[in-house]
């Protein structure tokens, strides 16, 4: 392998932006302050920004302050697997790059996040996915350590996700998919199983999907927790806010995680039993429910914050 030959290991950041130029801006910043770090002796960073289509100058900003950045475009329709798909396609084809590096513009990572990526690259081999301790940004809890799907009982959930940091998750975990944050994927892995499949889930599971394949394929996926970010959950997806307008959009919109669609989708490519789709079935219960429930308690005065229980 070409990267074993090389002083550093080669590895690019691929950032797939729509518009959001303020996150962009903070993230580039954020970005290039970390990478010029000392510590950084083993590897080399880069960074791809796929453009879909924005319309806030994005491209024009990063062109006049990081003209070292390696832009790209799509014309609206890319999504975040197809920009992700173009980005790695770029890498690999014209960067001649070893590992690939998922990124969000809106995703903080700890001071140390590369001095520590960089170890962990050398550390582990080809066979591994490496992922990041993930935290709500601004609080101290966990968004995800790492994933696990059982595709038996269809069971799947972020490890951690709204726990508060303890020894549970001080030590590196073995995990089922990973998020499209802070996930550090050999060149060999796309070589073996492919792109994104960025038809199916354009937005959505389009990293859980790869990333269970990638486990299927023999690939081990261990989350490392002294690889740090902060996701800032404000900036995220399409909910209903109430609305029964957008309960209805956001059962069917790309843009939405509540898309029965690419459940279905996901859970017919992996799920080994019947009994998984209760899982599905529990899920859109609970979501639908819910929000029947909420305004009906509405209805009579009872405020969702002012429930002990309203987490619906």
């Amino acid at each position: 392998m070409e990267g074993k030959h090389r002083v550093k290991d080669k590895v690019s950041v691929i950032i797939p932006v729509n518009n959001g130029i303020s996150f962009t801006q903070a993230c580039l910043k954020s970005l290039y302050t970390l990478f010029s770090r000392s510590e950084i002796r083993s590897a080399e960073f880069e960074v791809i920004v796929v453009d879909d289509g924005s319309t806030d100058s994005t491209a024009d900003w990063i062109r006049d302050n990081y003209p070292s950045v390696h832009l790209l475009y799509g014309d609206g329709g890319l999504w975040w697997s197809g920009g992700i798909n173009m980005g790695v396609t770029y890498a690999l084809e014209n960067l001649n790059t070893d590992y690939i590096l998922w990124w969000n513009n809106d995703i903080v990572p700890a001071n140390d996040y590369f001095i520590q990526a960089a170890r962990l690259i050398r550390e582990n081999g080809n066979n591994v996915l490496i992922g990041s301790k993930v935290f709500v940004l601004n609080e101290n809890l966990i968004w995800a350590m790492g994933c696990r799907f059982n595709p038996v009982n269809g069971r799947r959930y972020p490890y951690g996700a709204r726990q508060p940091d303890s020894d549970a998750f001080r030590i590196p975990v073995e995990a089922d998919w990973f998020p499209g944050m802070g996930t550090i994927i050999h060149r060999s892995v796309f070589e073996k199983i492919g792109l994104l499949d960025d038809k199916n889930f354009p937005q959505y599971h389009g990293d859980s999907d790869f990333t269970y394949r990638a486990k299927k394929a023999g690939f081990r996926l261990i989350a490392f927790p002294e690889l740090v970010i902060y996701n800032d959950t404000t900036n995220t997806g399409m909910i209903h806010y109430g609305s029964f307008s957008n309960l209805f959009k956001s059962l069917v919109s790309i843009k939405s995680n509540f898309n029965i669609n690419k459940d279905f989708v996901f859970f017919k490519k992996h799920a080994e039993s019947p009994f998984a789709y209760f899982y599905l079935i529990n899920k859109y219960f609970r979501y639908v429910g819910g929000f029947y429930k909420w305004k009906f308690l509405n209805y009579l005065g009872i405020k969702k914050h002012e429930h002990a229980g309203g987490t619906s």
